[in-house]
């Protein structure tokens, strides 16, 4: 099709899957992605984006089906881009991030488990604790719009609830339009930030304009009526202050298993998934075999999710996180705990280069949790900590791979285990964890 010419629907038979939910259609001397097309379908699609090499396409019909397919329990799904599998039964789409996994650890990596762990999952739906939801005064829709961005467009997803959104959350986008629909800034109020706790839930108002007093009376009541905590942000994430109720409870979450609480402000990093995270804990504790007389190294730690489970079975363990109030609220938590055997320090992990002090200290066990881009800056100088065990907690398979790749052929360790966590049910996301050995 010539450059500039109108797109128009086209039919083709999808011949295979990617690990992210999109069929492959061979179209017009290039491949074709089709979103929400499942292998074998013969399906009608029209190209939205174009590369160089393969062009991107949304999912128009579906002709022939295929006996794969299940209905989405979210009627906003096909459009709305915060899920891109519920068209896929939920134990097939646990083998397909399993593959994708075991492709990237032998492509990109090189290397192969000597053994697959069991998946940890759980209940699919109503899990999402932290979401950061778009806001849009539309005028030809004659409301506002509360929810995730669309799959093929930067427009917010017309949508009235949300599947994956833990309650009370996933019922309220109806309510939250109605809310900012009479708000006088309205159109100043790009995004609200989800934080469900234990007890509580807590909507951060991103606000480019100060509320007035009528605005703020009507997000007071609504905090009551709804029975949740409201925020303000008037800038950065160091800017939120509560506006109702005027000192609220402290957001928590507890990890039974290891008798630990943990507190957190409304926009800090948890794990998405509540029920996910207290098994992944566990088991990556489990993998570590950490014992009482060892000392323990967690990397990127956060707030503590790994480290004070860490602390109630190793004789000490030292946190280090790159962002200085994660570390605050760390040791906030180790205090709260009761636990006076781990420490937090502050370092930008992207920028080691051995000569830190901890660095030139050894230690028994290594737990490592970073971002989508890896831990290569660490996982070049893991000789210099010397431990005997490392487990890896990864949300990018890619970079997993290529960090195993060399902790394994460069500094000889074993790869003995790897396997899937389902922390996003119903996307794309690939989580998951790995285990080395000396």
């Amino acid at each position: 099709m010539a450059r500039g010419r109108r797109a128009e629907p086209e039919t083709g038979t999808v011949r295979a899957v990617t690990h992210d939910g999109r069929g492959i259609v061979d179209g017009a001397g290039k491949k074709v992605f089709v979103a929400g097309a499942l292998a074998g379908e013969t399906v009608t699609y029209l190209r939205r984006k174009r590369r160089r090499n393969f062009d991107e396409a949304e999912l128009l019909d579906v002709i022939d089906a295929s006996p794969e397919r299940v209905a989405p329990k979210c009627a906003a799904f096909g459009y709305c881009g915060g899920c891109a599998l519920q068209h896929i039964g939920i134990d097939q789409q646990r083998e397909i991030k399993e593959q994708s996994l075991r492709d990237s650890l032998e492509r990109i990596g090189g290397v192969t488990p000597r053994e697959w762990l069991p998946p940890l999952v759980a209940e699919p739906w109503h899990y999402r604790r932290r979401a950061r939801l778009a806001v849009k005064d539309v005028a030809n829709k004659g409301r506002v719009l509360v929810g995730f961005r669309e799959r093929h467009a930067p427009y917010v997803a017309d949508m009235h609830r949300c599947e994956i959104l833990a309650q009370p959350v996933d019922g309220l986008l109806d309510a939250l339009s109605d809310l900012v629909g009479h708000l006088t800034i309205r159109a100043r109020l790009p995004q609200i930030e989800v934080a469900v706790a234990d007890e509580a839930t807590a909507l951060v108002f991103r606000v480019l304009d100060d509320p007035g007093s009528a605005d703020r009376e009507r997000l007071v009541a609504f905090a009551a009526d709804v029975g949740v905590q409201v925020w303000l942000q008037p800038g950065g994430p160091d800017s939120i202050v509560p506006l109702a109720p005027a000192d609220p409870a402290p957001l928590t979450y507890r990890l039974s298993a290891f008798d630990v609480t943990i507190a957190f402000e409304p926009v800090d990093f948890v794990q998405v998934n509540g029920a996910i995270n207290e098994r992944m804990v566990e088991r990556a504790i489990e993998l570590l075999d950490v014992g009482p007389a060892q000392r323990a190294l967690d990397l990127y730690c956060g707030i503590g999710n790994f480290s004070l489970p860490l602390a109630r079975r190793a004789a000490e363990v030292l946190g280090i996180e790159g962002e200085a109030a994660l570390v605050e609220r760390a040791a906030a938590n180790a205090a709260r705990n009761g636990i006076t055997n781990a420490r937090f320090r502050r370092a930008d992990l992207s920028a080691v280069d051995g000569r830190e002090d901890w660095m030139r200290q050894s230690w028994d066990r290594l737990l490592l949790d970073p971002a989508r881009s890896g831990a290569a800056e660490v996982v070049d100088r893991l000789p210099r900590l010397g431990p005997d065990r490392v487990v890896y907690v990864s949300c990018h398979p890619a970079t997993l791979a290529r960090d195993a790749g060399v902790i394994v052929d460069t500094h000889g360790y074993r790869l003995e285990a790897a396997g899937i966590i389902d922390m996003f049910p119903h996307t794309a996301h690939v989580e998951s964890v790995a285990v080395f050995t000396k």
